[in-house]
C-alpha cells in the first residue's frame, strides 16, 4: 500500500518547518527571549494534520486483507496567517493585520506593538499555494477519522513550545496577563 500523508504536525516538528516556526516565535515572544516574528508568504494555504492521527491511518492501511492507496489529510486548508492567528489567540492575543503584501503587519490589538512582518527572504522560489488532500478514501475504506482539529493542533504545539520556553502553557499565559 502506499500512504499519501499530507502536511502531519505535532510538538516534535523540526524547528525549520512554519509550524514550528511559528509556535516557537511565538513562545519566545511571550517569554521576552525574542521581538518578533517574520515570515514569507502569508497567504499559502496548507492541509495540516496531527501526526499521531496520520499513524493511526498508516496501522489500518496495513490492516487491510489487499494493498491500496490512502490519502491521509484533513480535507480542509488553512492559511500561514491563520495558523499565526490561532497560535496568538490561544495564548489571549488578538492579532489584527494592516499592510499587504510584503508591507503586511500582525500587530496586537491591545498593545499596538508589532508582533509579526513578512520578510522576503522567506518567500520560496517555487512555492505551491495551495496544498489540500481527500481523505475520503481512507475515510470509507479505512474507518479512519482524525482526532484533532486544527485548533486542537495549534494549540497542542503552542501550548508544548510555551512550556519548554517560559515554563507556562497557554491558560497560565492568559490568567498571568
Amino acid at each position: 500500500c502506499n500512504g499519501i500523508l499530507f502536511n502531519h504536525e505535532s510538538p516534535r516538528r523540526g524547528e525549520n518547518f512554519v509550524t514550528r516556526k511559528i509556535t516557537l516565535a511565538i513562545a519566545n515572544i511571550l517569554a521576552g527571549k525574542q521581538e518578533k516574528l517574520s515570515l514569507g508568504n502569508m497567504n499559502a494555504k496548507r492541509d495540516w494534520g496531527f501526526a499521531g492521527d496520520y499513524v493511526k491511518g498508516m496501522w489500518l492501511m496495513l490492516q487491510k486483507d489487499s494493498p491500496s492507496d490512502y490519502v491521509l489529510a484533513t480535507n480542509e486548508t488553512h492559511t500561514v496567517r491563520e495558523f499565526v492567528e490561532a497560535a496568538f489567540t490561544e495564548c489571549g492575543i488578538d492579532i489584527k493585520w494592516e499592510g499587504e503584501g510584503i508591507n503586511e503587519k500582525g500587530i496586537d490589538a491591545k498593545t499596538g506593538r508589532v508582533l509579526v512582518d513578512v520578510n522576503p527572504q522567506f518567500y520560496r522560489p517555487a512555492e505551491v499555494e495551495f496544498l489540500w488532500g481527500d481523505c475520503t478514501k481512507a475515510e470509507t475504506e479505512l474507518g479512519w477519522k482524525r482526532d484533532v482539529d486544527f485548533k486542537g493542533l495549534v494549540a497542542m504545539m503552542m501550548n508544548a513550545d510555551l512550556k519548554e520556553i517560559a515554563g507556562m502553557d497557554c491558560a497560565e499565559y492568559r490568567a498571568k496577563n
